[in-house]
Formats: C-alpha cells, sequence, structure tokens
C-alpha cells in the first residue's frame, strides 16, 4: 500500500532512465473510474510542467515513480476542470462519511498498486482521517518515507473506504463536470444529512441541497431549524426552491415561506404550481400558533356509509398521502367529521363491514383557532398520533399528527 503524501513529490524517470520532474498532483478521472489516478502532474523547475497517463507508469514506491515512455512522448499540462485534484481537493478537505453519516477532515489517501498489462495503476482505496496519516503530513518532506512508516507503525488507524466518501463541491458547474454522484448522500435518512448539513459552511449546505433530488432536498430541509432553512433558501434560485418546497408538506413549506421576506416568499409561490401554492397560501393565512398554522392539509377523509373495503380503495388512490397518516377520518353526508379511525382497526375489521359500525365512540378535534398549547395538552392527555382539524360547520380542514408536535417542543428548547 501507498499513501498519496509518499507519491507527492516523488521523484520521476522516463525509460531511459532521465529525471522528468518531481509529482506536483494526482489526478483522478470520476467519469471514467472513479478511484483510478489517471493523471500524474509532473513539475519541473521553470519549465511548464508535463503529465503522464496512468498506462505509462511501469513502477511506483515511495518516492520514486519510473515511466515506460521517454519524456519526448509527454504532454504539456492543461487544466481540466473534470479532474478531481488529490492535493487541491481531497487533502485537508472536508468530505462527508456517509456510511458513518458525519463530516470528517481528509489528513491522506491510502492508494494501491495493480500491475495491468505491464503498467502500474495506482488505485484510492480509504481516505485516512486519522493519527498517521496527521503525522505523515507534518513529516512530509522533513523525514525519509520508511522512517515515517516506522514511527506510525503502532498509531491508531482511522480509515474511511472510498466508497463510503462523498465530496462536498460548492461549484454547480464543477460539481456537473466530475459528475461527482449524489445517490450516497440521497440513501441517508433525512435527519442524518440534516445533522451533516448543520456542521458545514453555508455555502456547503447549499451544495448538498443542490447536488440532491428535489424529494431528499425537501425531506433534509425539513429537519433543519429555521433559521437555517431560510438561510439556505434565501439564496436559491426561486425556480429550484419552488421544486423543493413542492415537495415538503404543505405545513411545514408553510411555515419555511413564512419566515422568508416576503418579496421572498412570493417569488417562491409564483414559480409553484398553482394547487401546491394556493395551499400553502391557506395555510399562510393562519397564525403559526394556532390548530390552522400547525395543520397538514393533506388527509384522507370517506363517507361513514361506506364500508371497510371503501376506506382502503381510498387509501390505495392516494398512495403518497397514505404514506404518511395512520388514521381515516368519516365525514357524514354534509361533509361534517364523525369519526376518526386508526389504520390498524381498519385492518383487523372485516372488509364488508360499515365504517359508522366500527369506528370509536370518542371523537377529539381542535378548531382551527384553537391555540397551540391546547393541542399540545390533548396530545398529551390522549396519548394521540393525529388530530383532525375543524372549521366552524364541523367539516375537516386539515390534520396535526405528533411528529408536527414533536416539532414545536424541539423548537421551543
Amino acid at each position: 500500500m501507498l499513501h498519496a503524501t509518499e507519491v507527492l513529490g516523488a521523484e520521476t524517470y522516463d525509460s531511459n532512465g532521465n529525471f522528468v520532474g518531481r509529482v506536483k498532483e494526482l489526478f483522478i478521472e470520476p467519469a471514467e473510474q472513479p478511484n483510478r489516478v489517471a493523471r500524474i502532474l509532473l513539475g519541473r523547475g521553470k519549465f511548464r510542467p508535463l503529465v503522464a497517463r496512468f498506462d505509462q507508469v511501469s513502477f511506483v514506491a515511495p518516492g520514486t515513480i519510473k515511466l515506460n515512455v521517454d519524456e519526448r512522448v509527454l504532454l504539456p499540462y492543461e487544466p481540466n476542470e473534470a479532474w478531481l485534484a488529490v492535493r487541491k481537493d481531497l487533502l485537508d478537505q472536508q468530505i462527508i462519511d456517509t456510511n458513518g453519516r458525519k463530516v470528517v477532515r481528509v489528513n491522506d489517501i491510502d492508494l494501491i498498486e495493480e500491475r495491468i498489462n505491464g503498467t502500474m495503476e495506482m488505485r484510492v482505496t480509504h481516505v485516512d482521517v486519522g493519527l498517521p496519516g496527521a503525522v505523515r503530513r507534518l513529516l512530509e518532506g522533513v523525514v525519509s518515507p520508511g522512517a515515517i512508516r516506522r514511527i506510525q507503525k503502532n498509531l491508531p488507524t482511522k480509515t474511511i473506504k472510498w466508497e463510503f466518501v462523498n465530496l462536498i463541491e460548492p461549484d454547480p458547474m464543477r460539481r456537473v463536470k466530475l459528475r461527482m454522484t449524489s445517490q450516497k448522500l440521497e440513501k441517508l435518512h433525512p435527519a442524518d444529512l440534516a445533522d451533516i448539513m448543520e456542521d458545514l459552511s453555508p455555502a456547503e449546505r447549499e451544495a448538498i441541497i443542490s447536488s440532491v433530488d428535489e424529494e431528499t432536498a425537501a425531506e433534509a430541509l425539513a429537519e433543519l431549524d429555521a433559521r437555517l432553512q431560510a438561510q439556505i433558501v434565501e439564496k436559491m434560485d426561486p425556480e429550484k426552491a419552488a421544486d423543493i418546497i413542492e415537495e415538503m408538506a404543505p405545513d411545514e413549506a408553510a411555515d419555511l415561506l413564512a419566515e422568508l421576506p416576503q418579496e421572498t416568499s412570493e417569488g417562491i409561490l409564483d414559480d409553484m404550481e398553482a394547487k401546491e401554492a394556493e395551499e400553502i397560501e391557506e395555510l399562510l393565512e393562519y397564525k403559526e400558533d394556532t390548530a390552522g398554522g400547525m395543520m397538514n392539509p393533506d388527509f384522507i377523509a370517506v363517507p361513514q356509509s361506506g364500508t371497510v373495503d371503501t376506506a382502503i380503495a381510498a387509501l390505495r388512490a392516494n398512495r403518497e398521502v397514505a404514506a404518511t397518516v395512520n388514521t381515516v377520518f368519516v365525514t357524514d353526508g354534509e361533509n361534517r367529521l364523525t369519526g376518526s379511525i386508526p389504520l390498524v382497526d381498519l385492518f383487523l375489521a372485516s372488509p364488508s363491514a360499515l365504517l359508522h359500525e366500527i369506528k370509536p365512540p370518542r371523537l377529539l378535534f381542535a378548531h382551527l383557532d384553537s391555540s397551540e398549547k391546547d393541542v399540545i395538552e390533548l396530545f398529551d392527555k390522549y396519548n394521540l398520533l393525529s388530530l383532525p382539524v375543524v372549521d366552524e360547520l364541523y367539516r375537516i380542514d386539515g390534520v396535526i399528527t405528533v411528529d408536527d408536535i414533536i416539532s414545536v417542543l424541539r423548537a421551543k428548547k
């Protein structure tokens, strides 16, 4: 195994044994091979730097590289944004350990050598975030590679597999050119992604939100506190912000937009689909500390004259809403709320059972203008998972879930 610090600065010789230069940088081409060192930048003092390809290398050892071609075959260096630079882009940079779900700083890069068709390829295996890498960086160029290896031999190692590494690239154009995959981030739980983002700079947070899909971005944003949400969205393009906020639950979206300057929130609403924008605008009319301001307008209600099969059919027809509910509400002929049936009761009942016969006798609800305090007390007193919110005619307008209550209590800490 080699380390990047043992290769950077290495003396390089061509096939005739002539000194070519010292290694100034190692480049990876993520679009071609995500872990192969594809190019080696060779500095030659006042002369223009040269670049050696991976298939022009015949031997690699700490401090020394040998090529299988004459120096005259090597091409002059031309900057390429699609190349990932080990020294510039990785060493000392913050990266996301998607396996450990945390932000870490890179001290060194572990490489293995693979002989393929007469050439020696270097491939990245791990990122060193521990003490050995820090020691190598400290002693680089001061002590020989062999002496450094003896010093670090008994130090505890701390590395991350390259496959678990996700780079933070604030520059949108460079992110596209590098084709940095966001799949690792999208597999993280939104709460874990939000925790990671809290440890990053504003520019890096924006980079994360911009690199993942709208659904993941929306879920991660919802887990952040209101201050960070507003900070991120304010700096986004309104159209991009609208695409993300459309994926949020309406009550969460309304809370976020309420934190933004009026001009900014209006611009985002203008770029949203009419239906989603209308839902959010209606919620913004209610005071934040009332049941109307806390509720989510997405719910499933069916006529009480229907059967269990009717309710299950409604759940299937509204899969997106069904994924977030734990209760089906039943209404009378005037669309007034008459009952709340937990999903477990539906699944345990006969498919032909009438809903008005299996609905619980007790009906709890809040009015649109009920205070936040009253709503929290209802959840606490009756151990509720959800609470319907009704208007003055007792028609259901929305639902408050226990998750909403937890978010309110957490914000008060």
